[in-house]
């Protein structure tokens, strides 16, 4: 009894080995895609104009990033979204998107209404799904917005944002002003799928937010899961026209 009791502790603690290294190498490859890609948009010259044409004949879509990206962080996204038939429409005002989340809104509305937009998919990443969310509580402009695809966004804020006393960071606590303000606005969240990893380095608690269509897929990471295919054909599939046949609410 005492052999096999010895037996199954050694191979729970292989096991819990094992999920440590895997958690590793997860954590080392969103890091190593993360520096690669904030690389490349540092030389992008792209201008956001190419990706708005008249030849394009699916629903417009507004690409939003998230803290410490640019929009050219995205832009592969936005290039597989354009190849697809989508205007794509970038906030270039948002910078780094360092700003609060109602800055943010203030920005992205005043896009929305200067280019009358209506149909909107908006798709996002990280904080870029709360700046959606905080538009589908601004009615004045929720009614342009017809669904928002959230990847590795904390709509329950991150316990790590505690920790960490850079004040936009910060801000992303679930305990901040700014989550404390969602938690109380009146928002359609139906609108939303929240898509996230098994494992996130940055959001420990998970992305899933209540009343969503909530997907978690099988890929670890937080900023690796955005060049995912998985991930990507989800993305296009949320898209267009077929988007209620996906599965995973």
């Amino acid at each position: 009894m005492l052999v096999e009791q010895r037996t199954v502790e050694g191979r729970t603690a292989r096991a819990r080995g094992l999920h440590l290294l895997r958690r590793i190498a997860v954590l080392l490859a969103d890091w190593e895609y993360v520096l690669r890609h904030q690389l490349r948009a540092a030389f992008d010259r792209a201008e956001p104009a190419a990706l708005v044409d008249d030849s394009g004949t699916g629903e417009p879509v507004v690409l939003l990033p998230g803290i410490y990206e640019t929009w050219r962080f995205l832009h592969p996204l936005a290039r597989r979204l354009h190849a697809a038939g989508h205007p794509v429409h970038v906030v270039s005002a948002l910078g780094d998107n360092r700003m609060s989340l109602e800055q943010a809104a203030d920005l992205v509305q005043r896009h929305l209404l200067e280019n009358h937009l209506g149909d909107v998919t908006i798709v996002a990443h990280s904080k870029g799904g709360l700046v959606a969310r905080t538009l589908l509580g601004r009615p004045e402009v929720a009614t342009r917005i017809r669904r928002v695809v959230a990847i590795s966004t904390p709509f329950s804020g991150s316990v790590l944002a505690h920790w960490i006393p850079i004040p936009a960071v910060h801000a992303l606590r679930p305990t901040g002003p700014d989550f404390v303000r969602l938690a109380t606005a009146e928002v359609d969240v139906s609108r939303i799928v929240s898509i996230w990893g098994w494992f996130d380095p940055h959001i420990p608690g998970g992305c899933a937010l209540p009343g969503a269509r909530n997907i978690e897929v099988p890929v670890g990471g937080h900023f690796r899961i955005l060049g995912s295919p998985r991930v990507l054909a989800l993305v296009d599939d949320l898209t267009d026209d077929f988007a209620d046949d996906v599965s995973g609410r």
